[in-house]
This record gives structure tokens, sequence and C-alpha cells, in this order.
């Protein structure tokens, strides 16, 4: 079964417009998801790259707003599944609701957001997602026990993502090849599919992560050619077809 691969990028870099392009970029390489990091003062999950990369955009003038008309500009020609990455804070400022109603109109399909407690999911948001058909993804690490695991994810939908490790993204995932680790995911009978990320940057650990899962997911590797390339468009093309190929 062919492996998924989730390309991410903070909107917003880098040039604030550059967005419809680099969505297209990753459709058009073959990647099966696109994951859009919505930039945020104080990205507690990201690594320094990462983190740069919030910093750019911010200063660029990236907001929610301005992502979704991005998006809606675009939407007709996506078709793989977006999803938006972010902190609860800025949605909530937004309103919940209203950005779920946005979420839909704008094409997305599902929400990552790591600050969201799951009682508080299942409390006072999950029928809000579930109105504007919006997924819904939690984060597993490898401390995470099994039943913690499976609480997580009877909640997720479109799939479950586990950190490689208790790192922050963009580091030098240690745990990557944790064979305890992915044996356990994959043996737990988990109703979603299973995506690993952190510390993903090539081909050869793609590989590795996903012998046991269901997919890999790349963000700061792909960042890190947004923002270091003024040609950027080649590179980044040939880096999601490595990944492939």
């Amino acid at each position: 079964m062919k492996k998924k691969l989730n390309i991410y990028f903070t909107a917003g870099i880098p040039r604030l417009n550059d967005t419809q392009d680099i969505l297209k970029l990753i459709q058009n390489s073959g990647a099966d998801f696109i994951e859009i990091g919505m930039p945020y003062s104080d990205p507690v999950a990201d690594g320094p790259v990462i983190q740069k990369a919030h910093e750019i955009a911010l200063k660029n003038g990236m907001t929610i707003a301005a992502l979704f008309h991005q998006l809606k500009e675009v939407k007709s020609e996506m078709n793989i599944p977006i999803i938006l990455m972010g902190y609860i804070n800025p949605v909530l400022s937004f309103g919940f609701e209203n950005f779920c109603r946005e979420c839909k109109d704008s094409g997305v399909s599902g929400l990552i957001i790591p600050d969201l407690p799951a009682v508080e999911f299942e409390k006072n948001y999950r029928t809000i997602l579930e109105k504007y058909q919006q997924n819904f993804i939690f984060l597993v690490t490898p401390e995470t026990s099994d039943e913690r695991i499976k609480y997580l994810d009877s909640l997720s939908s479109g799939f479950l993502y586990a950190v490689s490790s208790s790192s922050t993204t963009g580091n030098d995932a240690k745990e990557i090849n944790n064979e305890e680790y992915l044996n356990r995911l994959a043996n737990l009978g988990l109703k979603n599919p299973v995506m690993i990320g952190f510390g993903i940057k090539n081909k050869s650990d793609f590989d590795k992560v996903t012998e046991k899962a269901d997919g890999g997911i790349i963000g700061t590797a792909f960042v890190n050619i947004l923002l270091n390339n003024e040609n950027w468009e080649a590179k980044a093309e040939g880096f999601i077809r490595s990944i492939i190929n």
C-alpha cells in the first residue's frame, strides 16, 4: 500500500502571496495532504526554523482572514486534503464557529490544534467541527500511554498524528527509529491511519517510519527550502518527488 505524504508549510512565507503557488506545487509534486501552519507569535510546539517562518509570515502581514481569502481563490484547483495547523488563542479570537465556517467555505478539511485539550474538544468544540464537516487530528508521543492513545484515536478523524519524539519540530529526532513505539502504534488496532511527524528530513527517514505507519509528515525540511532559496520552486518540487519516488 502506498504510504501517504503530508507536506507542511507556514502560510505567508517566503512572501505573503506565495500561498497559492506553494499549494499547487505541493499537489502537483505528488503529495497526499497539505498542512498549512497559521502564523502565531508563540508557536510552542515548533523548533527554530518554523518559529522563524512564523515570525517572517507575521511581518509579511499574514493573518487568518488573509489565509482564508487566499484559500478561497485557489479552492477550485485543489483536490487533495488541506489541513490547518495552529494554536487555539488566534482561533478563539477569530471566533471558533466562524473559523470552522470559513474552513468549510475555503476547502479546508481538517484541523490540528496541539494546545486544545481533549476534554475541551469533547465538551465545547466537537459538535461545531462536525457541523462544518471538519476533521480534528490529535497528537500522541512515545510517552503517551496505550489507553490515552486509544482515547485520542477515538476522538480523532482523518488520521492520528504520532510525534516521533518529545522534541519540538525540526530537531534531530533520536527516537525517529524507535521500534518499540512504532510497533506499539501498529499493534493497537487504531481506527485512524497513523501519520508520523517531527524529524523526517529525507526519503530514508520517510521510508523508515512508514514501515510500520501509514504515512509521514515533513515540515521543517520543506520550510527550510522556502526560506533559504530565492528560486525555491524547482528545489521544492524536486524535494517532494525525491521522497515519493
